[in-house]
């Protein structure tokens, strides 16, 4: 605990931004699960409900990886400033929704949602290595997968009653509002990028491309050099890769398992799946705290191995067990590993490249991310009914398990190297160094 209160103590800029992101995660959660709701309301259609999940996934996979490109151009505070802001006149066309008849109003502002999101969430993963010093990223990631945590379990319940309660004009009036506070705590933190050298202004890629789009389509593909040359940034992008498929055959597919396997109620399926989120917290809290024991790849690799045994626990016991009892344990216990898991993923990511080029990866992750959730989906909708549920959403488990494995392997006896924002180079795989 005195790490953490020692982090947030010494970092005024970022106790800002981690509560702008509390307030506007807790809106985002809000407002999703509020709208999920509604649209099968007024629709009674799950094909409807469906489609929001692809409006909200189909703007990472066309324009997640570009949108990094344009983030490093960018000032990181004012971007997120702005991105929220646009959020918010992108919820207005939501009260003219009436009915059915109106509900492709709602489609349309998911999709620009989720255009504008694709800017900051690059914006603003590149900010956390610029206010805390290196050797306190593992406590800061920890600390944030604990607000994500907190805004999930707080925001997913307030948006089923706000729902129920105001409807969809009061929940695109809260969401708004939330925005509104996340712009106002980001505008308050004061810390200002130095300026570049002139020779760093630009890549040796934009100096031998005298179109705009040329520069664009340059500079992208300096980021996915950095990728390229960077192992721990090849393992995160292969990692993510696995285990969306199984994020996204879970998504598709808990809601029948926890219905149709386990025999659980519409409400038992909301409590399993909040109450993830205490365990996170929990995670998080220990990350911020006492994470610097542990190296970033390390608590990512075994993090992912233990997050991939308790879902793989979750899943399979219905073969020998029965009731809810034992699912309601497994989804407490693995929000911890699963904190930790992504604390280490973050700190590997920032600590892979330097600050000039941390948007156009995160850009990249974001759309590897998009397109596998897809294939996940598409996977579960073809297999679940053939095969049967268990044997299908156990990927969710197994691909962790993978993946954490690789981590451990593939980065074993590596350090990333002392990368400071200002530096201009890559770091290839071969400048890794043994632990010792």
């Amino acid at each position: 605990m005195r790490a953490l209160r020692r982090l947030l103590a010494d970092h005024r800029d970022f106790r800002l931004l981690v509560s702008a992101g509390l307030v506007s995660m807790t809106g985002d959660w809000l407002f999703g699960v509020g709208l999920t709701y509604l649209v099968y309301s007024i629709t009674g259609s799950t094909l409807a409900s469906g489609a929001m999940v692809l409006a909200s996934v189909m703007p990472s996979i066309l324009l997640g990886s570009l949108a990094g490109v344009m983030v490093d151009r960018w000032d990181r505070r004012t971007t997120m400033i702005v991105t929220n802001l646009l959020q918010v006149v992108g919820l207005v066309p939501l009260l003219f929704v009436h009915d059915a008849g109106t509900i492709w109003i709602v489609y349309v502002v998911g999709v620009y949602q989720g255009i504008v999101e694709q800017f900051f969430g690059p914006a603003e993963q590149a900010m956390v290595p610029q206010l805390v010093p290196e050797e306190q990223l593992l406590g800061a990631n920890g600390l944030n997968s604990q607000i994500r945590n907190a805004a999930r379990l707080v925001g997913a319940a307030a948006g089923g009653i706000i729902a129920a309660q105001a409807g969809l004009r009061g929940l695109a009036v809260v969401d708004a509002a939330s925005f509104v506070i996340a712009a106002a705590l980001l505008a308050a933190i004061r810390f200002r990028p130095a300026a570049r050298a002139p020779e760093d202004a630009d890549s040796l890629a934009e100096h031998a491309s005298p179109g705009a789009l040329a520069r664009l389509f340059a500079e992208w593909r300096d980021g996915l050099a950095v990728c390229a040359r960077s192992l721990p940034l090849r393992v995160v992008l292969i990692y993510v890769a696995i285990t969306s498929v199984g994020e996204g055959t879970m998504g598709t597919l808990f809601a029948p398992f926890v219905r149709d396997v386990l025999h659980g109620s519409g409400s038992a399926y909301g409590f399993i799946v909040g109450i993830q989120a205490i365990g996170g917290i929990v995670g998080g809290l220990y990350v911020a705290s006492a994470g610097e024991r542990w190296s970033a790849y390390a608590l990512f690799g075994f993090g992912a191995l233990a997050f991939g045994a308790v879902d793989l626990a979750l899943f399979l016991y219905p073969l020998a067990l029965s009731g809810i009892a034992p699912a309601l344990i497994c989804m407490l216990i693995v929000g911890v590993p699963g904190a930790c898991a992504m604390a280490g993923l973050m700190t590997t990511f920032q600590t892979g490249t330097t600050d000039r080029f941390r948007g156009r990866v995160w850009g990249a992750i974001t759309a590897v991310q998009g397109c596998a959730l897809l294939v996940g989906v598409g996977v579960a909708s073809w297999l679940g009914g053939a095969i049967g549920i268990v044997p299908v959403i156990a990927v969710q488990g197994a691909a962790p398990v993978v993946g954490g494995l690789m981590v451990l392997v593939a980065l074993r006896g590596t350090a990333a190297r002392d990368v400071h924002p200002d530096e201009d180079v890559l770091m290839p795989e071969t400048e890794a160094l043994p632990s010792g």
